[in-house]
């Protein structure tokens, strides 16, 4: 190959059209789960309790509302949880059966079949389970797209691709509360429930133009699909190479990876990093038996480097990589607490899920109705309402740009440490009867929210997964998420009618025990490719090496593999890593 010819490594693409392109695509629903959070804000109270009742003046086919008390009216609107909880449970299932494309086009499908229901719906029954089956696809949704755009998304991109999840579950929110306004009446309530088939029905058509995930078609053995999507992801003026065997090696071993690679020099710097891994493995030994008392961070503060790679071909090699054989078979939800590897990821990830639900956003959104009538008339505070998803929409614009600068391990302190002060805040406003901080509060903490808490738990459970486990590991975050969020919607009133604006110190506890739990377990995933986090967790669980950085002191944020390549060793591989 000509020197002028030389494709760029696609390991350092930042965000190739195509892949772009397929992420929108996949986000769509999230958009559509945005809608369907959304659209009772506004119209709720016309929905259920219109003067006319179920009289049928203006469609002698229709009542002009529904009428509901308000114990029901709660279970109606919260009853897509429910939905969300079932298909969550088994959607972990479904992406690994169907793929990751397939089960974005399928869940296009329950949402178009509940906006006919609750858009139609003549009695409360046929409302409630048009609700109930929008949350089937709100909830299997919450599994697939976050999942396929984790594993599409190039490694520089992966944290603002990431954040595309929660930032169209923003928008839907907030374009329903605004198309609320002018549909608040009979029979146009109908209309702001039944809207969201159309994105449905829209994403269903353009889910047909994307490829499946690179790394789903190698799980299932599917390898020249797999070169193609990737290829096609990454665009046709880059070098896929050094990439896929970095997939393929993880999942079906070094050997079948090899067979894989069609570029020689790619070839000549795998066989070479090979040949030191023996002796890395030697001298990780010696290390290990000399320091078992000290503490040892893995590089996690930029790109993966040639003995990071090395050491990702060692993890799989334990993991059972032979001859080809793919050895890891698609864990179950009850084979993810057996694996010590795959159990620690899952409860990192799990008590990140808790934490978004449990440090109070939802109590918030429902007590800033209390606070803006304090402080405003009734009519300014319906815009103070969407003023503060407007608050939500900004703040989740911002973290997409500081997703990939200051790292997901950061952003999610800083936004737990803003969710505290300001909880604190509000129970300082609550019992000396301050409405003006309370109201700042209540934006300071949305905005605290948005640009960490919101995002950071949907995009990183496909990055710290393998390919083997997010499905069954997206499950249980899924399942985790939406029985918290119906929890928190069932006793929350309860607590606040009983304890008042005290009931936000249960936020700032959570919130306090979420900071050690981030500060102590949770790896940064900035600018490293799924494979390299998931070895160096694994390094951690073997080998007891925290997983987080020591940003005070760099120079010992080392991997064993760094530590046990001699100087000149390294500096062979880094110049065999630039030769790609």
């Amino acid at each position: 190959m000509e020197p002028g010819n030389i494709k760029k490594d696609s390991r350092g693409a930042f965000l190739p059209p195509y892949m772009f392109y397929c992420v929108m695509v996949a986000a769509i629903g999230a958009f559509s789960n945005g809608w369907v959070i959304g659209s009772p804000n506004v119209p709720g109270a016309i929905t259920h309790e219109c003067s006319t009742g179920s009289a049928r003046n203006v469609n002698p086919r229709l009542p002009d509302c529904l009428p509901m008390g308000t114990t029901l009216w709660g279970f109606a609107v919260s009853s897509f949880c429910v939905g969300g909880l079932v298909a969550g449970l088994s959607g972990g299932y479904i992406q690994t059966k169907l793929g990751r494309k397939k089960s974005i086009l399928v869940n296009t499908i329950p949402w178009i079949i509940g906006a006919i229901l609750q858009g139609a719906a003549v009695d409360q029954a046929m409302f409630i389970v048009g609700r109930l089956i929008c949350g089937l696809s709100c909830g299997l949704g919450s599994v697939c797209i976050p999942t396929y755009i984790g594993e599409i998304s190039t490694i520089k991109s992966r944290g603002a691709m990431g954040t595309c999840y929660q930032f169209f579950i923003v928008i839907g929110i907030l374009l329903a509360s605004v198309i609320g306004l002018p549909t608040a009446t009979v029979p146009l309530w109908r209309l702001n429930f039944a809207l969201v088939g159309i994105p449905a029905a829209f994403q269903l058509f353009m889910a047909t133009t994307i490829v499946d995930s690179p790394r789903w078609l190698v799980s299932v053995g599917r390898m020249d699909e797999a070169r193609f999507a990737l290829q096609k992801l990454r665009g046709e003026d880059t070098s896929i190479e050094a990439e896929f065997y970095e997939i393929v090696s993880a999942q079906r071993g070094p050997e079948v990876a090899a067979e894989s690679v069609h570029d020689p020099q790619v070839l000549s710097m795998m066989a070479s990093e090979q040949q030191q891994q023996q002796q890395q493995q030697q001298q990780q030994q010696k290390l290990h038996a000399s320091e078992d008392s000290s503490v040892i961070h893995p590089s996690v503060s930029g790109e993966s480097t040639s003995a990071d790679n090395a050491l990702e071909r060692d993890v799989s090699a334990e993991h059972g990589h032979a001859s080809g054989q793919n050895t890891h078979a698609a864990l179950s939800l009850i084979g993810i607490f057996r694996d010590p590897l795959i159990r620690f990821i899952t409860l990192v990830i799990l008590s990140m899920h808790f934490t978004q639900q449990w440090i109070g956003m939802n109590a918030v959104i429902f007590y800033s109705t209390t606070i803006f009538s304090e402080a405003f008339d009734p009519d300014m505070s319906k815009y103070m309402a969407i003023a503060t998803t407007g608050v939500n929409f900004v703040a989740t614009i911002l973290s997409v740009f500081l997703m990939d600068r200051m790292g997901r391990r950061a952003l999610f302190l800083l936004a737990l440490a803003g969710c505290v002060i300001f909880s604190a805040l509000l129970v300082i406003g609550y019992r000396f009867h301050i409405p003006a901080l309370l109201v700042v509060s209540v934006f300071l903490y949305v905005a605290s929210f948005a640009i960490g808490i919101g995002p950071i738990p949907w995009m990183i459970t496909s990055e710290l997964c393998p390919t083997y486990a997010s499905s069954a590991v997206s499950a249980a975050a899924t399942c985790m998420n939406w029985s918290m969020n119906f929890v928190i919607g069932l006793v929350f009133p309860d607590i606040f009618a009983a304890i008042g604006g005290y009931s936000f110190c249960i936020f700032i506890g959570v919130g306090l025990v979420a900071i050690f739990i981030t500060a102590t377990m949770l790896p940064e995933t900035k600018n490293r490719s799924i494979e390299n986090i998931v070895s160096h967790l694994h390094t951690w669980s073997s080998k007891k090496i925290m997983p987080y950085t020591n940003e005070k002191h760099p120079e010992t944020a080392r991997t064993t593999s760094d530590m046990a390549l001699e100087p000149q060793q390294r500096q062979q591989l880094e110049q065999q890593q630039q030769l790609i």
